[in-house]
């Protein structure tokens, strides 16, 4: 879990300043469905994206 948040600050919100919550709030839930749960490479799969493990195991 510390690595996500790590990875949240560092590659998404580091930087940024968000005018309310309901702001931040999108801009988190963008960065974990659009780019951390499907693109974002994971150790626990020999450093594949879920997107190419499934299409390696031929579930894509």
């Amino acid at each position: 879990m510390e690595s996500f948040f790590s990875s949240l600050k560092t590659e998404r919100i580091g930087n940024r300043t968000y005018r309310t919550r309901d702001e931040a709030r999108a801009d988190v839930f963008d960065y974990i469905e659009r780019f951390y749960n499907p693109k974002r490479r994971h150790s626990t799969i020999d450093y594949l994206s879920p997107m190419e493990f499934e299409r390696k195991a031929g579930l894509a």
